[in-house]
C-alpha cells in the first residue's frame, strides 16, 4: 500500500534515520556494556572533534615548526598541546552510562586533565618570562588568556574537591555530586573561551610571523565545538 508520497509505508519504516540531525541527536552517543573506553574517543561525533582538534594542533606546530625556536614558541606549543588533551578529556567521559563506565572513563578524565594543565602551566610561564619587563595583560589576548587561566586552574581544583576530597572539603558525598553538573557546564563553557581566546589572536598581526591560516583554525574550531556539542547529554547537565 502506498502512502501520500508515493512510496510504500513499509519501506517509509524502515528509514527512520532520514528525518534525523546529521550528526546525531543530541547526546546520541552512548558506551555500551563491555565496549573499551577508549572506543569514547572516537564513536558518534567524537570523529568530527577529533578532525576539528588534530587539525587545530596541525596548524600550529607546522607554524611553529617552521620558524626558529625562541621562547615564545613555547606558548603555542603547549597551548594547543593542552587545548587537545582538554578535548580528549571531554570527549572520554561523555558517553559513559553505567557506574564502572564513568569510574574509569573519570579516571581517563582527571588523567588527560593533569597533563592538560602541566602544559597550560609551560604555556603561562614561557610567555610571562619571555615578556620580561614589557607591560603584561595589556592586549586583548593577554587579558583574555589571563581569565581563562584563572578559570582554567579554579575549575581543576573545583573538579579535585568534589572527586577526592567532598568530605573534608565539602561535609559529604552528596554534596559534591551536587555540583558535578556546574563543573560540567563550566567545562564546556570554558572549551569555547579558549578556543575563541585562540581564534583571537591568530587574527592579530604579531602571528603572521606562524603563517596560520585563520580560515583553517575557524574551520578546526567550528569542527570542535560541533563534534563535541552534539554528543553533550542535557540529563547530565541537570536539564
Amino acid at each position: 500500500m502506498a502512502s501520500e508520497s508515493g512510496l510504500p509505508q513499509n519501506h517509509q519504516n524502515t528509514q527512520p534515520g532520514e528525518q534525523e540531525p546529521l550528526l546525531g541527536g543530541p547526546g546520541a552517543a552512548t558506551q555500551k556494556e563491555g565496549d573499551a573506553v577508549y572506543y569514547n574517543l572516537i564513536t558518534g561525533t567524537a570523529t568530527v572533534a577529533q578532525a576539528g582538534i588534530w587539525i587545530f594542533a596541525a596548524l600550529v606546530w607546522s607554524g611553529v615548526l617552521a620558524q626558529q625556536w625562541i621562547l615564545f614558541t613555547l606558548h603555542p606549543v603547549f597551548n594547543s598541546a593542552a587545548l587537545l588533551l582538554q578535548v580528549q578529556a571531554a570527549l572520554v567521559l561523555q558517553p559513559t552510562a553505567s557506574p564502572r563506565q564513568k569510574l574509569l572513563g573519570t579516571r581517563f578524565h582527571y588523567s588527560f586533565q593533569a597533563f592538560s594543565l602541566l602544559a597550560f602551566l609551560v604555556a603561562f610561564v614561557a610567555i610571562e618570562v619571555n615578556k620580561g619587563d614589557h607591560p603584561h595583560f595589556v592586549s586583548v589576548h593577554g587579558r583574555l588568556g589571563l581569565i581563562t587561566y584563572l578559570l582554567i586552574f579554579s575549575q581543576a581544583l573545583i573538579g579535585v574537591v568534589q572527586y577526592f576530597f567532598p568530605v573534608q572539603v565539602l561535609g559529604s558525598v552528596d554534596t559534591g555530586k551536587k555540583i558535578y553538573k556546574y563543573h560540567r557546564i563550566i567545562g564546556y563553557v570554558l572549551l569555547v573561551l579558549e578556543l575563541f581566546t585562540v581564534g583571537w589572536v591568530i587574527q592579530d598581526s604579531s602571528t603572521d610571523w606562524l603563517h596560520i591560516s585563520p580560515w583553517g583554525i575557524l574551520v578546526s574550531i567550528i569542527l570542535v565545538l560541533a563534534g563535541v556539542g552534539a554528543r553533550i547529554k542535557k540529563h547530565k547537565l541537570g536539564f
